[in-house]
């Protein structure tokens, strides 16, 4: 019996820890988070889904909804995206130039994605921030989805060891003491976590619905706050919960040498 309690137990735990490091994050990532005069003005923009740190993919339908705001404009790019591979599994890309200068805020409204393990729908609204030729206005400024992470750090120019803070919203207002999961996109694999709690690091937000978190790593870095749905979706003429993230991801950079 006391065996087969402690494997219970043992068990629990290793579930426990599992759905700790497995963390999804929808994602938004360009090829140049600041484009200079002398740079390649042509930029990529990927979008997939996946758990970033361990480079786990999962297929990534066309989006709902995918675009740019820049200079107080709305431009619909849903149509240029291709399909491409991340991590193995279905994804979309789409060349971006840059004509002038600004601040490019692209952003991803996916559908309705099914996760049986956690028995629920995931929708996560996916942003990132492009700054072009020194123009760096309007970086703070909401794109309107259900739910976003609004800068009060600049998202672009930051050093590893910086602290990057937000406010979380839903539908235009803070959601005060929100939970928010950090993770390390570990592209070229090159880095591993101590312990299976450290892949996916979790803060909450305060009254206000204000984070922060200190970046240890150059390289992009998700922030995605999660918060449930009021509204439900059905399948199999069952009705699940619907976890709605807000998702934003920055580039920090390490010091230059001379």
């Amino acid at each position: 019996m006391k065996k087969f309690l402690s494997g219970c137990v043992l068990g629990l735990f290793f579930l426990c820890v599992s759905q700790t490091a497995f963390a999804h994050f929808g994602m938004v990532i360009p090829s140049d988070s600041m484009v200079m005069q002398r740079d390649n003005r042509d930029v990529g923009v990927t979008l997939s889904f996946s758990h970033p740190f361990e480079m786990i993919g999962m297929e990534l339908v066309k989006p709902e909804a995918f675009g740019v705001i820049a200079n107080g404009k709305k431009q619909d790019l849903l149509g240029k995206l291709r399909k491409t591979r991340v991590m193995d599994h279905t994804a979309w890309t789409t060349d971006y130039k840059i004509k002038r200068p600004g601040v490019y805020a692209f952003y991803m409204e996916p559908k309705p994605y099914w996760e049986p393990a956690e028995d629920c729908f995931i929708v996560h609204y996916t942003k990132t921030v492009v700054t072009a030729f020194g123009d760096d206005e309007g970086w703070d400024e909401e794109i309107g989805l259900k739910t976003e992470i609004v800068p009060l750090s600049k998202p672009f120019g930051l050093y590893a060891g910086n602290v990057f803070q937000g406010i979380v919203k839903m539908d235009g207002k803070p959601i005060p003491f929100a939970e928010v999961e950090v993770e390390y996109y570990n592209e070229d694999k090159k880095v591993a976590a101590p312990t299976d709690y450290m892949i996916t690091q979790t803060i909450k937000a305060d009254k206000n619905g204000v984070f922060t978190y200190a970046v240890p790593k150059a390289g992009w870095w998700g922030f995605a706050a999660l918060n449930t749905s009021d509204e439900k979706m059905e399948i199999k003429g069952e009705k699940k919960d619907v976890e709605l993230g807000a998702v934003i991801w920055v580039k920090f950079h390490d010091w230059k040498k001379k």
